[in-house]
């Protein structure tokens, strides 16, 4: 039994002998390593992060950076030059402080001190290249809507790697390599050095102007588009075609309906502040490094907050089509996610959802037992019950016992076809009856699924990669009236996203409404982890 000696208690004798066995333990397993000063300290700092002693455990306890090899050298000067850089990506720089690097260099006088530093030095780098390869969040902890799977790195394999590469090529790699987060940096750097002139002016005042108009707020108009970079400067006081076209030119570019007319929702839109439009493109770039992964080749790219799914082959929209997303309730946001698109079904039977039949029909049903008669109802056994044979007030929405289902026709809630990418949220692709809504310019309507505007043509453009007759394959299936079903022979990753600042190769940055207000929880939450507005002047 371990005694207690004069002026030692107990626990801190079990610390101290604790903190001496992991040590040693670690030391043990490196064939050959001699025990210094620099081994112990790297040994007892690394035992705090698996990760780290694994990596310290297989070199023989070997600096990295604190050495005074070549290497090593390289290696802090790629690293410090990375972290100064840090704030262009908008990263939370409070996390790896390239100053406080620099005077821990300067201040490790012992052994020991360069040992504690080594380990430091390496949890930060680990940090940094966590966040600027796979985001700095785990999006589901901001919200539960964002249930995105981010591709995590093994940190102990990211030493490794970094020890081994060429320090500067290695940094160089981790950032996100699609154009539209080289494009949303520029934006970035753009919008800051505006805020340093005072951003974009002056609000414009009033609820409505359009064509013909003149005064002070058409000036203000005028010069508020003049910023935005929609008009040549001019002094004109009238709304004429000039100002017209750039009204319409910033009404596209916002996901409205482009009438050259500025109504409240235009009037909102133009007068958001730089500040806003800053962050929304700070948090396109954390969901594009959430998204630093092969997305496919050809894919779907699905954008809630543009209302629009797309086919991107290799890098080019090659079908385009409106759609409606679901309604900005707890219960029917439609979630960020991928998946892969593996068969499409024509003619589709609904199986209507349990949380629909029991939240919406049951009551409906109770009311009047032929209400929503257009659906079957279903008992445990699979077969059709009659509804007069049914008192629905006996039942709740925990223990009704029917399912319901609509068959094949024009007038199923799925439309004539759906295309699965079998998933744990039940989402997916599909036409819809309720065609006027794709009118609307903010369609968020449905229960969580995404309804497409053009479905057929959708199906057209998918089977077109493995049939000569697209078309003909699609409208035999149709003409049939049966349920049938189309297999993808080669699957296509589906892509759900939620961006409100998308970039186009040529042109200015388009912004969309932040429908269900995630972006703001993004926002919030990034700034809570340390990144912050700047204003960058020249």
């Amino acid at each position: 039994m371990i005694q207690a000696t004069a002026g030692r208690p107990l626990h801190r004798l079990l610390a101290f002998l604790s903190v001496l066995s992991v040590s040693f333990l670690m030391l043990a397993g490196a064939a050959g390593a001699q025990v210094t000063p620099f081994t112990q300290a790297v040994a007892e700092a690394a035992s705090k992060d698996k990760a780290i002693a694994e990596f310290y455990k297989a070199n023989g306890y070997k600096p990295i950076w604190t050495g005074k090899s070549g290497k090593d050298k390289a290696r802090r000067k790629a690293f410090l030059q990375a972290l100064e850089q840090a704030d262009a990506h908008g990263l939370p720089t409070r996390r790896y402080d390239a100053e406080l690097v620099k005077s821990g260099l300067k201040a490790a006088r012992t052994e020991r001190d360069r040992g504690l530093l080594e380990v430091e030095m390496s949890r930060m780098f680990l940090q940094y290249a966590q966040d600027i390869q796979s985001g700095v969040l785990v999006p589901s902890r901001v919200d539960k809507g964002i249930v995105r799977e981010i591709p995590r790195r093994n940190r102990t394999q990211t030493l490794v790697a970094f020890s081994k590469s060429s320090p500067r090529g290695f940094i160089k790699q981790l950032p996100p390599k699609s154009a539209e987060y080289t494009r949303l940096m520029k934006e970035k750097l753009a919008l800051e050095k505006l805020l340093a002139k005072g951003g974009y002016g002056p609000k414009v005042p009033g609820k409505k102007l359009e064509p013909g108009m003149s005064g002070p707020q058409v000036v203000a108009l005028r010069n508020r588009l003049i910023t935005l970079g929609y008009l040549k400067r001019s002094t004109s006081p009238v709304y004429d075609a000039d100002l017209q076209k750039a009204v319409q030119a910033f009404q596209q570019n916002h996901g409205l309906v482009a009438d050259g007319i500025a109504g409240p929702g235009t009037l909102a839109e133009i007068n958001t502040s730089a500040e806003d439009r800053l962050k929304s493109v700070i948090v396109a770039m954390e969901r594009e490094r959430w998204m630093n992964r092969n997305r496919g080749s050809r894919h779907v790219w699905v954008n809630l907050t543009d209302f629009s799914a797309k086919i991107v082959d290799n890098g080019k929209v090659t079908f385009e089509t409106r759609s409606v997303i679901g309604k900005n309730t707890p219960d029917r946001r439609s979630p960020e996610f991928s998946d892969v698109m593996e068969f499409m079904v024509v003619n589709p039977t609904w199986n209507v959802p349990r949380s629909i039949a029991t939240k919406e029909y049951l009551p409906m049903l109770k009311k009047n037992p032929n209400a929503v008669s257009h659906l079957k109802l279903i008992n445990s056994k699979g077969q059709t019950v009659s509804r007069g044979s049914v008192n629905f007030n006996q039942f709740t929405a925990r223990n009704f016992p029917f399912a319901m289902k609509q068959p094949p026709s024009r007038g199923n809630a799925l439309g004539l076809v759906k295309f699965m990418f079998p998933n744990s949220h039940n989402i997916y692709l599909h036409d819809t009856p309720a065609k006027k809504l794709f009118s609307r310019e903010t369609r968020a309507f449905s229960h969580g699924c995404i309804r497409l505007a053009q479905p057929f043509e959708f199906a057209h453009a998918l089977l077109a990669k493995q049939t000569s007759d697209p078309e003909g394959t699609f409208k035999r299936a149709l003409d049939s009236g049966k349920e049938t079903r189309i297999d993808l022979k080669q699957p296509i990753p589906v892509h759900i996203v939620y961006r409100t600042a998308v970039s186009q190769p040529k042109g200015p940055m388009q912004y969309r409404r932040d429908v269900y207000g995630r972006d703001a929880k993004v926002f919030a939450a990034l700034s809570e982890a340390g990144v912050s507005l700047r204003a960058v002047r020249g």
